[in-house]
């Protein structure tokens, strides 16, 4: 609660919504009767984002409880009328990140069986969207994710920038991937002196896109760093990666060998572009592990760089992160409220929080009312 209370709120980043209606643009808490918000987590950090929703809407909160029982089973009574109504459920991440889909799930369907018109998912970060990719012997989960909430009964989903953007193409219900990047931006605009001698990092080739996005809206330079050690998603992501370990003949053609795949040999670290007596801001869309971060800030400072900034839009920021985050050469980390990190920032004051609360509120606003979503993607590209 105390963390999420000292999150930097961005300037009206949101004008002229509802500009259709021809009403004061700034007016969010115009909206149609039929609504309801409930807060699935009974973490008192997704309430306190549901109520930073809920206050931009003007409307109160559902009353629902949410509870484990003696034996670890997830119980949820919806404790007012849902009827013909428009119900929006924000669900945010804990630890227990399995126990947290549960309430989702049973939530959604309680407001099924209850007769709601439309149940639509409020998820800032949707869970298990790292593992959206088949390895050798493993399972897509993010697709299971997306199927069980499906038949719960969700018929919208909002979230924000998804892992990866093909995981919308697992549901069969319309979802809205909506963009912190204008946030973050204004952040950096605003909050950091000197932001024009800053140049934009990508800490991988893999996440170039979105440093190049970052840098071509605020005029400045990019780097990225080759060669340091890829994380475990980018090794074997197919599941038909396994070649014999001996040359097979006669499957085919007796004359016939299958050439097998020279390995990968990872060159040493270098940085594509000048960093030397810049502002390194290094982006990406999770900061969960740590090393990779702390190992390309360590690399940015050998090549001169005098200030580190880490920008996220999901800080998982789990285990040890907020240690080896202090300990390390980064000088802030500036994430979103979409998890709740607040233990964390007591352990690491190097951390910084955005409060998204007003484009997700808009989101709601603008799918109750029956408006357009296309205000909220204006000037967003495919690679985005």
């Amino acid at each position: 609660m105390e963390g999420l209370s000292a999150a930097w709120v961005p300037r009206d980043p949101l004008p002229e919504c509802g500009e259709s209606s021809g009403r004061d643009p700034r007016d969010m808490n115009h909206t149609k009767g039929g609504l309801v918000i409930f807060t699935a987590n009974s973490h008192p950090s997704s309430r306190e984002l549901g109520k930073r929703i809920a206050e931009r809407l003007g409307v109160e909160l559902g009353k629902v409880q949410v509870y484990q029982e003696a034996n670890r089973e997830t119980r949820v009574q919806i404790q007012e009328s849902v009827r013909g109504k428009d119900v929006f459920v924000i669900q945010t991440m804990s630890k227990d990140v399995n126990t947290t889909i549960m309430e989702m799930l049973i939530m959604v369907y309680a407001c099924r069986t209850s007769c709601a018109k439309s149940i639509t998912g409020v998820l800032p970060y949707f869970p298990y969207s790292k593992q959206c990719k088949m390895r050798k012997r493993g399972s897509i989960v993010s697709k299971l994710v997306a199927s069980m909430m499906c038949k719960a009964g969700l018929t919208h989903l909002i979230t924000m920038d998804l892992h990866q953007k093909e995981i919308q193409g697992f549901f069969n219900i319309p979802v809205d991937n909506l963009r912190a990047s204008p946030f973050l931006l204004q952040y950096i605009q605003e909050e950091i002196p000197d932001y024009r001698n800053a140049v934009i990092v990508a800490k991988s080739p893999a996440s170039a896109k979105r440093a190049q996005s970052f840098a071509e809206r605020l005029r400045l330079g990019i780097a990225v760093i080759h060669g340091e050690a890829q994380d475990a998603e980018s090794d074997q992501v197919d599941g038909r990666h396994s070649p014999p370990t001996v040359k097979t003949t006669g499957a085919i053609h007796p004359s016939m060998e299958i050439p097998l795949l020279i390995p990968k040999e990872k060159p040493p670290i270098t940085v594509v572009g000048d960093v030397g007596g810049r502002i390194a801001i290094i982006v990406d869309d999770i900061i969960d592990d740590v090393d990779s971060f702390v190992a390309a800030a360590e690399t940015l400072k050998e090549r001169g760089a005098y200030k580190i900034f880490v920008m996220a839009t999901h800080g998982l920021l789990s285990s040890e992160a907020p240690r080896f985050i202090e300990e390390s050469a980064i000088d802030e980390v500036v994430v979103t409220n979409t998890i709740p990190h607040e233990l964390q920032k007591l352990q690491c004051p190097k951390i910084k929080t955005v409060d998204i609360s007003m484009i997700l509120s808009e989101a709601i606003r603008r799918i109750h009312n029956g408006e357009s979503m296309s205000y909220l993607f204006r000037n967003i590209g495919v690679d985005d």
